[in-house]
């Protein structure tokens, strides 16, 4: 995924535009290293990620101005104080906030807690832990299912209705359908594989004849073509998965 530094004078800044379908992660963070750790940590993990640059002034009214899934939060930034910020942006928005800090007060953790952050990690952290917390955040907060979207190459997967629209056509989905086509349209261009999307169906890929997936998939190519979605929009990787 981009990353998108937010700087003093870049207008507004849409994360939106940096990736249309990712989740959008907003870091506020005074270490470089750390900070693009980070970022490229969030990257690989298929979030867009956008990057507060500059001085700290105004650091609230631009962070909200990305329009982020979730705001992740240095409490300690050189001429500004983490909980002032942390207090702004939740005096207008409900976008969750995790807070990171290097210090193990518990008299932090308890303001940052009161003053509207969501979770809160100590330096140093390992990246899959933060990774999990901030996933974890984001289920905890994630809107009504009837809100959820997905679009790849024309075609829009509406996860609430259960259905799929390609120009003017709509179609619904069946249960396995639905897990299929989101499943793949997570990973746009990326084979994803057999065993992963078994998974997603069944919650296993034991004891599952391998068939079963594929009559599967055929039935969403068959629905996909009835809308007028080109052949290839779904690809097959023989022997190891699917792509969209």
């Amino acid at each position: 995924m981009g990353r998108l530094a937010i700087a003093p004078g870049m207008p507004g800044g849409k994360m939106k535009e940096a990736a249309a379908m990712a989740q959008r992660i907003y870091i506020i963070e005074d270490d470089v290293a750390l900070r693009t750790e980070l970022a490229h940590v969030l990257e690989l993990s298929g979030f867009a990620v956008g990057v507060y640059e500059g001085s700290w002034a105004d650091t609230a009214a631009r962070a909200l101005a990305a329009e982020p899934d979730c705001i992740v939060l240095d409490l300690k930034l050189p001429g500004a104080d983490g909980h002032s910020i942390c207090r702004d942006i939740r005096a207008n928005s409900s976008v969750p906030i995790l807070m990171l800090t290097s210090s193990e007060s518990e008299f932090d953790e308890v303001m940052a807690m009161n003053l509207g952050a969501d979770d809160y990690v100590t330096k140093p952290y390992r990246p899959a832990v933060l990774l999990a917390h901030l996933q974890a955040l984001l289920r905890r907060s994630a809107g009504p299912a009837a809100d959820m979207t997905m679009r790849h190459k024309g075609v829009t997967l509406n996860i609430g209705a259960g259905t799929v629209s390609f120009g003017d056509r709509t179609a619904e989905l069946t249960r396995n359908e639905l897990r299929i086509l989101q499943t793949l349209m997570r990973n746009p261009g990326v084979v994803v594989p057999r065993s992963e999307i078994m998974c997603a169906l069944w919650e296993s890929d034991a004891f599952i004849d391998d068939n079963t997936l594929t009559v599967n998939v055929n039935r969403l190519r068959k629905t996909l073509a009835s809308l007028g979605v080109p052949d290839d929009f779904l690809v097959t990787r023989r022997g190891v998965g699917y792509a969209v």
